[in-house]
């Protein structure tokens, strides 16, 4: 019994473990015979290489039935959203506060105007096409470099007085800003039902008190021949229609609450669970 009870040292369990992996009588390596590896390694390349081979199938099969320029399954959103700029957030949403005669206090949203610009000068459009027609740009087939679609111009000198060329300030420290709203891309949304939409910017709750605004282009136009869009791949170097609003008789010192809806059949605007489907509100608070 005292034999059965006595530790193996570690040179005795080195040893067992040597015989382990090779044992010269048995010729078995970790316990198997060269035969049995043999197969063992047959079975599992055998394995893996079906398997390889199902999963590029199902992704050969995947990618046959997608379209590379429309997504199959898109967003539910029918309407789009509405973006403006400059966007400052507080704690209550957008809100663009500052003071004309502390220019630190505008500078930061001047600088975010000229930033979104840079995509709309002539070079950046170069690219694009000179559009006149007033219906949808409807294109049946890839007319563009490298089998693309084509897209139309957009370059900042059409918002005129809040290009930001005739005025660097967009008219922030005379009190009379500049905004810049866009609709967001919706793939193959046909806005307007062959009416161009347009920017309607008025007091929240007051639209009956006179909100003078100047729109650029005129009218506050969202011109048709923007439309469709028809994704990524196809328009790589499309460019979203800006409209450009100018505030004329801000009340100073006050906050006010302003609401931009975009007007234009198929877009809608009272979603109570997207406060940005289809208009943007925000706070203005221009203090002297």
């Amino acid at each position: 019994m005292a034999t059965l009870n006595e530790k193996k040292t570690c040179s005795e369990r080195m040893a067992d473990f040597r015989r382990f992996v090779w044992n010269p009588e048995t010729k078995l390596f970790l316990g198997r015979s060269l035969i049995n590896w043999v197969w063992i390694s047959l079975y599992y390349v055998a394995f893996y290489v079906v398997m390889s081979g199902v999963f590029a199938l199902s992704i050969y099969c995947l990618m046959r039935t997608i379209n590379p320029y429309e997504p199959d399954y898109q967003d539910q959103l029918k309407s789009p959203g509405v973006t403006i700029r400059p966007d400052v957030y507080g704690s209550r949403g957008l809100q663009i506060y500052y003071n004309i005669s502390d220019n630190k206090t505008w500078e930061g949203l001047v600088t975010t105007l000229h930033t979104l610009l840079t995509a709309y000068t002539p070079a950046a459009q170069h690219l694009n096409i000179n559009c006149t027609n007033n219906t949808y740009f409807i294109q049946d087939t890839f007319d563009g470099p490298n089998k693309t679609k084509l897209s139309c111009k957009f370059t900042s000198d059409m918002l005129q007085n809040c290009s930001g060329i005739t005025d660097p300030t967009f008219g922030y420290p005379e009190g009379k800003p500049c905004f810049i709203i866009k609709m967001n891309r919706i793939i193959k949304f046909y806005p307007g039902r062959g009416i161009a939409p347009r920017v309607n910017c008025t007091y929240v709750g007051e639209e009956s008190r006179p909100l003078e605004v100047d729109y650029y282009p005129v009218n506050g136009t969202f011109n048709l021949h923007y439309f469709p869009y028809y994704g990524k791949k196809a328009q790589p170097s499309y460019s979203n229609p800006l409209v450009a609003v100018k505030f004329l008789n801000i009340t100073r010192n006050v906050e006010l609450k302003i609401v931009c809806k975009i007007i234009g059949a198929g877009i809608t605007f009272d979603n109570v669970y997207d406060p940005y489907e289809g208009k943007v509100e925000f706070k203005l608070k221009i203090e002297d």
